[in-house]
């Protein structure tokens, strides 16, 4: 059995989720007991579906996995057309993972809120240098005059936007892709970040996985 799998709804989640935990020492860091995991085998996308695809279908993508994996992560994000809201988003998902065969204590349901690309903001210069800037302090005062970051936030309200708006007055016009995400939660403080979705994941791996003796 493979100690945890991810069913995310695109690339660009999992490469967050590959790149967090394929650090080095990963368990060190998010202060837990050690697991396996392996991003190629072990994060599954949604392919063809996206958010609204694994938010209706889920429990139909995860049942063949249920004998393959003894936890089991599923992440949506809140905001795409015709969402119900991240409360109803989760209700769901967890009685997808109800179905599937896996219970609330080896299970979780998380929803990215507004979208995966709140994981690109940090106020660090790692955010900054994935984005085409030199430094945090340059992005934000840019950021401040466009009306994209109110003053004593490290994160946009909304995400997607400022990162569109970021690449493009970078002076390299870099697309924003997948690879964007990889670099930034490779490397970004995880114990500054207060985003709730990531929070309840490394809640939950500490919980599935203690240290030893703790």
């Amino acid at each position: 059995m493979n100690d945890l799998l991810f069913f995310v709804a695109d690339k660009n989640m999992a490469e967050a989720i590959g790149g967090l935990l394929e650090r080095d020492q990963i368990h060190r860091i998010v202060r837990c007991g050690r697991f396996k995991f392996d991003a190629r085998r072990d994060i599954k996308v949604a392919a063809g579906q996206n958010d609204s695809g694994l938010y209706v279908r889920a429990n139909e993508l995860l049942r063949p996995l249920v004998a393959d994996y003894t936890r089991a992560v599923v992440i949506v994000d809140e905001e795409w057309e015709g969402s119900p809201g991240a409360d109803a988003i989760e209700s769901a998902l967890r009685g997808h993972l109800n179905d599937a065969g896996w219970s609330e204590a080896n299970s979780l349901a998380i929803v990215v809120r507004p979208e995966a690309d709140v994981w690109l903001w940090s106020d660090s210069p790692h955010s900054a240098l994935a984005l085409g800037w030199a430094s945090w302090d340059v992005l934000r005062l840019a950021l401040s005059k466009q009306g994209l970051l109110a003053a004593g936030r490290a994160k946009p309200e909304r995400p997607k936007e400022a990162a569109e708006w970021a690449l493009r007055n970078c002076g390299k016009k870099a697309p924003r892709s997948a690879a964007l995400y990889r670099q930034v939660s490779s490397q970004v403080s995880i114990h500054r970040c207060e985003d709730e979705a990531l929070t309840r994941l490394l809640d939950a791996l500490r919980a599935w996985f203690p240290v030893e003796g703790a």
